[in-house]
């Protein structure tokens, strides 16, 4: 018996030195890059046909030769995906051996006190205790925050915006921040949060931040897709959920893209029309209740809000744009140095990389997005934030890296804030001068 065990622990050892993993087969992500255009047909066949879950790019129509994919695939799949590949010669990476292990100890949350102190923000938290957070934040700082019902999710789920005040300056400006939209990039709520900890904890602290909010009111919309946000702390099938949760008549597929729903070149190419896509932008532009309840406040406070930022992961971008085209945008030059500017101070104190450009350059064609329709709403500040991390972890971003994600998320926001209100005062000098 003794020998028996040994001889199979020498197995599993040799597999694993191989491959990464041993006999028992996990969930996985896999990296693969094509080379050829058969290639490419092999992988779009992968990704449709066979029970995966794309992560970038985000939609099969998006998969190009010589371009990084990276695909989650079930245990239950790993088998034909496997003999898929090895079919066709095509090699890959195992960036995550047991993503099922990862999903099942980052489901397992402990708090549910927003005072438990400062590890909280190194926590990833389910929509309960955000929305007790919500709450919470707005009692201690009853003075300075106000919490603003914007509108409500398909599930009539609230959706609250936090408004930070410090004061009551006339004609004052202000910043927009939302965090959520795609339900499984959880660091983006986690961000949304650690950063009103970070403003009411520094304010009178830190120069920067204490600037900024003298300067600004700050808008935080913590989870824009409240529904999609719930469906992923339900049970380890549905972590990677991306979209919405509505339902339409004449399918079984559930939920829209929010990203793709807003009315910026809406339904061209970078969307899709087919109900079970990934990428599915609706039956019109605002179609969704939650697109149209952030854009009706956008609009109604497009004379204040002179910043927009949407957070978002992966792969540590900072994007502005268009995406719904590759042309440029009348105040590039404004939009690349704040971008450069953002990612060099990231590198600078955290030594990571951030690329930047226009959405469309950067990324791929995405039509819809919101930060696209707020700069056509007149927001000529307005960026897309990609987080941590550039594919190793992906949407699985351990919880001993929020921290580290976070403060260079921070780094970039305060960064082009201080450079707008830098670009503000500017303007406006001549009637400073007069006061």
């Amino acid at each position: 018996m003794t020998t028996l065990f040994i001889l199979f622990a020498f197995m599993n050892l040799e597999l694993f030195l191989k491959t990464g993993h041993c006999a028992e087969t996990r969930d996985q992500v896999l990296s693969i890059t094509p080379n050829t255009q058969e290639e490419v047909e092999v992988l779009k066949n992968v990704s449709t046909q066979y029970e995966t879950n794309l992560w970038q790019p985000v939609s099969s129509d998006h998969i190009e030769a010589e371009t990084p994919v990276h695909l989650y695939v079930p245990a239950n799949s790993s088998e034909a995906v496997m003999d898929l590949l090895q079919k066709h010669g095509m090699t890959h990476e195992v960036l995550l051996a047991n993503a099922d292990e990862l999903i099942e100890m980052q489901m397992r949350n402990d708090s549910t006190d927003p005072r438990s102190g400062s590890t909280f923000y190194q926590k990833y938290h389910p929509l309960e205790v955000i929305y007790s957070w919500i709450n919470r934040t707005t009692h201690d700082y009853s003075s300075t925050v106000k919490a603003i019902l914007v509108g409500s999710s398909y599930e009539k789920r609230p959706l609250y915006a936090l408004k930070l005040s410090l004061n009551n300056r006339p004609n004052k400006k202000a910043m927009w921040i939302d965090c959520g939209i795609h339900a499984r990039e959880w660091i983006s709520p986690a961000f949304c949060l650690s950063f009103v900890h970070h403003a009411l904890s520094f304010y009178n602290q830190n120069r920067e931040i204490t600037d900024i909010l003298d300067s600004m009111d700050i808008y935080v919309l913590p989870v824009l897709n409240p529904d999609g946000y719930k469906h992923t702390w339900t049970k380890l099938q549905n972590r990677l959920w991306r979209k919405n949760r509505s339902l339409r008549r004449g399918t079984n597929c559930v939920g829209v893209d929010l990203n793709r729903n807003f009315d910026a070149s809406w339904g061209t190419q970078g969307a899709s029309h087919d109900p079970c896509s990934e990428i599915f932008c609706g039956s019109f532009p605002e179609s969704e209740p939650e697109t149209q309840a952030v854009a009706d406040f956008l609009r109604s406070h497009k004379d204040s809000i002179q910043l927009y930022i949407t957070i978002h992961s992966y792969s540590q971008k900072l994007l502005f744009p268009f995406s719904y085209i590759t042309d440029e945008p009348e105040n590039l030059s404004d939009l690349l140095e704040m971008a450069k500017g953002a990612a060099d101070n990231i590198r600078k104190y955290y030594l990571n990389h951030y690329a930047y450009g226009s959405g469309g350059k950067a990324l791929y064609l995405a039509p819809g997005g919101s930060d696209d329709w707020a700069y056509n709403l007149g927001i000529k500040y307005s960026f897309t934030f990609e987080l941590q991390d550039r594919g190793r972890y992906g949407f699985l971003l351990p919880e001993s890296q929020i921290d580290r994600a976070c403060k260079e998320a921070l780094t970039g926001v305060k960064t082009i804030a201080l450079n707008v209100i830098e670009k503000t005062r500017a303007v406006m000098s001549p009637a400073a001068g007069a006061d």
